[in-house]
């Protein structure tokens, strides 16, 4: 698949069909999630894959109960969970020198999530970031040291039935020139 034709046919899925994800797809799919760009080349991005029904029953559980996302969690055959190693990323030999603060590991890990799903995209395969959940239950539920965070879930997986085309704004609408509010 083209590249530009899976960014624009990725959607959001949050129905799955029961066939298991093949190890090989997946392997492509971190793969290719271990080549995102990263602050200083930190790659602070760590992955728990979940496969056993009864840990993708404990982590649906963190799931905010208006959330769409834990029926997703509970029907895709793997979950990935992202994590990250704070204090990397956004830091020189130590030293936090991004303006944008002690987060940017946030952005190291959403680079590497988007490259999971554009992968999974092109192997006919569906994702879905889940951020609105109890991450640090979750993280204890995924036994995670003390210095990873938990970041977000994707359920991956199969998608069932066809999922919409949300409505995008005119480019228009978002770029400017030179200067921000100048349209040419």
């Amino acid at each position: 698949m083209d590249l530009f034709e899976a960014i624009r046919e990725r959607r959001s899925i949050r129905q799955y069909q029961p066939t298991p994800v093949s190890d090989d797809d997946l392997n492509k799919i971190l793969e290719a999630a271990r080549y995102a760009p990263s602050w200083h080349n930190s790659q602070c991005w760590r992955f728990v894959i979940v496969k056993s029904p009864e840990m993708k029953q404990k982590l649906s559980e963190t799931i905010v109960p208006t959330n769409r996302g834990s029926t997703a969690v509970l029907q895709a055959p793997v979950v990935i969970g992202l994590c990250a190693e704070p204090g990397i990323s956004g830091y020189i030999r130590g030293e936090l020198v991004s303006d944008k603060g002690e987060t940017w590991y946030m952005f190291d890990v959403a680079l590497a999530a988007q490259n999971i799903a554009l992968a999974a995209q092109a192997l006919g395969l569906g994702t879905l970031n889940i951020g609105y959940f109890d991450s640090v239950k979750a993280g204890q539920i995924l036994g995670l040291p003390e210095n990873i965070v938990m970041v977000e879930l994707i359920p991956l997986g199969y998608p069932e039935g066809n999922a919409n085309t949300p409505a995008r704004k005119e480019l228009s609408e978002l770029v400017f020139y030179e200067t921000y509010g100048n349209k040419k």
